[in-house]
């Protein structure tokens, strides 16, 4: 138990240091297996996960209590869980999947409580034939969405 407050304790402090990092998720096990997950508002980079894991495993000792220690970036695939995840990728293309459906588009603003996204949908003529193309925009409360991930294009 104080193991794992001195690890919270110094994680803590390191992102401190870096305000352009944020915390994703810490879990420790039973067994002192420490797995950190990182994220930042211009990205994670690898010597950024080096200063959080150095700045944990340089102020325990090792002869008091055995662990194992990894730091890592939330994956680009990973699905967005912090409105700072849906701030930084303000821009980007985005999957959205509520109780109802799945929304794609460009996620253009995030509030306190939602997002918004716009995408351009092909739909019938409202008088004739054919379709033509309109701008769509969606919000999306925050307590509706089920799970949100960036779209990769490569």
């Amino acid at each position: 138990m104080m193991f794992k407050k001195k690890v919270e304790t110094l994680l803590s402090d390191a992102l401190e240091e870096d305000e352009g990092l944020f915390l994703i998720d810490c879990a420790i096990t039973t067994d002192n297996k420490i797995k950190v997950v990182i994220d930042g508002d211009s990205g994670v980079t690898v010597q950024d996960c080096m200063k959080i894991s150095r700045a944990i495993e340089h102020n325990l000792d090792r002869e008091e209590e055995d662990f194992s220690l990894e730091v890592a970036s939330a994956g680009a695939s990973a699905p967005m869980i912090l409105p700072r995840q849906y701030q930084k990728n303000v821009g980007r293309r985005v999957s959205v999947k509520t109780e109802r459906e799945v929304y794609e588009g460009n996620l253009t603003s995030v509030s306190e409580n939602f997002i918004v996204l716009e995408w351009k949908a092909r739909e019938p003529k409202p008088i004739g034939k054919g379709k033509v193309t309109v701008q769509k925009k969606k919000e999306i409360n925050f307590s509706d969405i089920i799970e949100a991930k960036v779209i990769l294009k490569f």
